[in-house]
């Protein structure tokens, strides 16, 4: 859980600032706001990723000792 909250926070601090001077310069021809908009929306596409996976990772979790504990004995059964 910590290497992927690592990624993501690394994700977080160099996708916008790579999109906003990749696409200011190839994209936009130096046109800053269009650049800053670019920018903007891969924060925002890394925040939606993060929380995704996150719930994603949440629902698996909750899942699976559910099952587990069915397969279990428990003190009751011996």
């Amino acid at each position: 859980v910590l290497v992927k909250l690592l990624i993501f926070s690394a994700a977080l601090a160099i996708a916008p600032v790579a999109s906003y001077f990749l696409s200011k310069d190839y994209l936009w021809e130096g046109n800053t706001t269009l650049a800053a908009i670019t920018a903007i929306m891969s924060a925002n596409t890394v925040l939606v990723a993060y929380i995704v996976m996150s719930i994603r990772e949440e629902r698996l979790a909750t899942v699976k000792p559910a099952t587990s504990h069915t397969t279990e004995e428990s003190k009751k059964d011996r």
